[in-house]
């Protein structure tokens, strides 16, 4: 099918998993921010990753959603950030298989819940595959449409959701799903009344940069999202963290969790359009189940740091994928019947 968008939003970019293998040339990931929902989205909307772990493109949608009108019919799925969708005007379902028609209109509005949302369609997306990837890198205009974000009055081709192909058939349906599904599974640590997750991270790899009295101050200090946040990357304000010296390195690779801490000794948490090297040290690495929960966080919003072995981290991340594992599980009975 085809859509048609008649209001953008904020910033909505087609998106995958991220371009990978090209660090060592200078190219950044990209991909979506929150991947968990990413997902959840395409499990429900009947897709499976490929044998690479490549995913279908979906729209991310920050802040608020846009106005679509199909062109066709399919399926999709909403998932991440609650922006109030409806279809024609009534409300519409999140984590749930949704067939649509020629002729619909979704709209949606801010986000109530969250910050980022995600779009799938039956099938995918279909743009450009670049180095791998369809994902948009605004900044090298790479990939996605016109390696730019959504504007009105564009037009993208999505997977058919005919008959033939229909992945949930309305009949017989099956008892919904656990909703503890949809949602990662998050540390949380009480700051007098308040209640503010907490970002699994493993120490380093320069974190004998900083005084001791520093990392006991950063496990347990509270800090919030600046404005300045984007895809990038992630600033926050807080008790500035003390280093040994210069906060410079000699230049290093960059994750999409590295907490960099700036000369001004404040963190810095890379996200999915992340640089690939970097010369401030690093006190630590979020874990990726726990990006999921950061890049739904809206500035002004507290977070904390927890410290994890590599083994812990390990550990929590095969329980995510055994929750994806059950999703999928889930799914396939659905596509059975």
């Amino acid at each position: 099918m085809e859509l048609e968008i008649l209001s953008p939003g904020p910033l909505t970019t087609v998106q995958d998993m991220g371009r990978s293998g090209y660090g060592d040339k200078g190219w950044q990931e990209s991909g979506c921010c929150d991947k968990y929902s990413l997902r959840r989205a395409n499990r429900l909307a009947g897709n499976r990753a490929d044998e690479k772990g490549q995913e279908k493109a979906v729209l991310e949608m920050t802040l608020r959603g846009p106005s679509i009108r199909f062109l066709g019919d399919g399926v999709i799925a909403l998932a991440g950030a609650d922006m109030c969708f409806c279809l024609n005007g009534e409300a519409l379902p999140m984590y749930r298989p949704i067939q649509v028609k020629k002729g619909d209109v979704f709209s949606s509005g801010m986000a109530v819940f969250g910050l980022r949302g995600y779009m799938a369609f039956f099938g995918g997306i279909d743009v450009p595959v670049v180095m791998g990837s369809r994902s948009t890198n605004i900044k090298c205009r790479t990939g996605g449409l016109q390696g730019r974000a959504l504007q009105a009055g564009d037009v993208l081709s999505a997977g058919s959701g005919n008959p033939e192909t229909e992945p949930f058939p309305t009949g017989g349906e099956l008892p919904a799903p656990d909703p503890n599904l949809f949602t990662p599974v998050t540390a949380w640590r009480w700051m007098g009344d308040k209640k503010i997750p907490l970002l699994r991270t493993v120490p380093g790899p320069q974190e004998e940069a900083f005084t001791g009295e520093a990392l006991n101050a950063f496990w347990r200090n509270e800090y919030r999202l600046t404005a300045d946040c984007d895809r990038m990357a992630c600033r926050l304000e807080g008790e500035a963290i003390a280093a040994r010296g210069a906060y410079d390195i000699l230049s290093d690779g960059i994750l999409e969790g590295s907490v960099q801490v700036t000369a001004g000794g404040k963190p810095v948490v890379m996200l999915a359009d992340h640089q690939t090297v970097g010369g401030y040290a690093k006190i630590g690495t979020v874990i990726r189940p726990d990006i999921a929960v950061l890049a739904q966080l809206k500035p002004g919003e507290a977070v904390g740091f927890k410290p994890v072995t590599p083994q812990e981290g390990i550990e929590i991340f095969r329980r995510e994928e055994e929750r994806l594992a059950r999703l999928e599980a889930y799914c396939a009975r659905r596509i059975e019947k």
